[in-house]
């Protein structure tokens, strides 16, 4: 997958990766088997992390009146791309099985509560409408000697212009950008548990 062809202009970049002691098969179906909502609950920090950000748009339903949704009972990265755009589900880039997958999300996650652009996977490179940002994680395996692999989370974001580089350099600099890392070495970490305890027929 060329993370470059998805995005080679980017403001910031991150990138978290473990070693695990899996083929690269079971690693990548542990990582598409994660459970981001289990993740939440048995990591204390996370899910404060996401309760927090979450916290503002609940508040906003609730002073308009309006209906809060109730999460769903399972959320894994495949997932995340089945939910509608104005509630912040991703758009699936990219997707080789067994090896890759790339998911993008267009926002102005610097807003109290964030507002989300609905932009189709063919046209997420391309899109530059003032006042945006643009995000990729896409996250990867790589064989390693000893029937090892190294799994890779590596995150992008791009702005379409100065207002919104300033306002989401703030945004980053201040918490976020952290959190964000703590959230995908805990999506890792996890992965690679559930990779480690498949019993490999002899």
């Amino acid at each position: 997958m060329d993370l470059d062809a998805l995005l080679p202009e980017f403001d910031v970049s991150d990138e978290v990766a473990v070693t695990v002691a899996a083929s690269p098969e079971q690693t990548f179906a542990a990582l598409m088997d994660v459970d981001l909502i289990e993740l939440g609950r048995n990591r204390p920090l996370i899910g404060v992390l996401g309760a927090l950000r979450m916290l503002p748009d609940l508040l906003s339903h609730v002073l308009h009146g309006e209906p809060v949704a109730s999460p769903p009972e399972r959320m894994r990265l495949l997932d995340t791309a089945d939910q509608p755009a104005a509630e912040g589900g991703w758009t699936l880039l990219a997707n080789e099985p067994g090896a890759a997958i790339a998911l993008g999300l267009v926002g102005r996650f610097w807003r109290p509560v964030i507002e989300y652009r609905d932009v189709p996977a063919g046209e997420f490179t391309a899109f530059d409408e003032p006042g945006w940002a643009k995000t990729i994680y896409a996250l990867n395996v790589a064989p390693l000697p000893g029937d090892r692999t190294l799994l890779r989370g590596i995150m992008r974001t791009a702005t379409t212009d100065e207002h919104a580089r300033r306002w989401f350099r703030r945004y980053w600099t201040f918490g976020v950008g952290p959190g964000a890392h703590m959230l995908v070495e805990g999506l890792l970490d996890d992965a690679r548990s559930r990779a480690e305890r498949v019993i490999v027929p002899a």
